[in-house]
């Protein structure tokens, strides 16, 4: 490895670390270089090379044992298809959300009850209270309410698949705040649940697809003008 400029070194570190696991320096399952080794071949401070192992840590690449040292935990990073999520067009993001989102609606159909339903109003009634307020506030309540719908599917990988994208989805949100592009007000919020208390996998389907279409003929037309 090279030695660093001493400009963003926290971050320089971490970037030359990565690099080096996803070149497979190092194997899964094998040590790294202690703290000390890591300081002297990237010619920084132990603390920042401390600090670069626990971002690594954090995206999977990296875990630390207890009194034995850090270890790969993975060679492939796993921030790089959030990443290219993210260089997509909206249209694209929108596209994958309704796929995520409409799946998500019609296995809550079938395995609904009585207190899934409840949450799911309860969350609309939140989402409510921030109509026109604080986006930021409004962006977290709206997800929660779509997160949840996922949530209650009882699928394990949809879930994950949402939380990964939840970045993502969130900016898919925002992007809706911008007049340019419709914001599904809370009727068509509640149709989502009401299909989905009917027990119909297909009408939950409808009221996703129902409540997805001004959005994206709404970026079709910006496409086109």
């Amino acid at each position: 490895m090279q030695p660093l400029n001493k400009t963003n070194l926290a971050d320089t570190a971490t970037e030359a670390i990565r690099s080096e696991i996803l070149a497979k320096r190092w194997a899964v399952g094998e040590k790294l270089p202690n703290e000390t080794s890591l300081s002297a071949m990237l010619s920084v401070s132990r603390g920042t090379v401390r600090e670069a192992v626990r971002v690594l840590v954090s995206q999977g690449l990296l875990e630390t044992r207890q009194g034995s040292g850090t270890y790969v935990l993975s060679t492939t990073d796993s921030s790089r298809p959030l990443t290219m999520a993210r260089r997509a067009s909206l249209r694209d993001q929108f596209e994958a959300r309704c796929a995520l989102d409409v799946e998500g609606a019609r296995l809550v159909a079938i395995r609904k009850t009585p207190a899934i339903i409840a949450g799911l109003r309860a969350l609309l009634a939140e989402r409510g209270n921030y109509e026109g307020g604080d986006p930021a506030g409004f962006i977290e309540r709206d997800l929660a309410f779509h997160r949840a719908v996922i949530a209650a599917s009882n699928n394990r990988a949809m879930i994950e698949i949402y939380d990964f994208f939840s970045t993502s989805i969130a900016e898919t949100i925002a992007a809706t705040l911008d007049k340019a592009i419709p914001e599904p007000d809370m009727q068509a919020h509640q149709a989502i649940v009401d299909a989905i208390e009917t027990g119909s996998p297909d009408k939950a389907d409808a009221a996703v697809r129902d409540f997805m279409a001004p959005i994206l003929s709404a970026l079709d037309r910006m496409l086109l003008s």
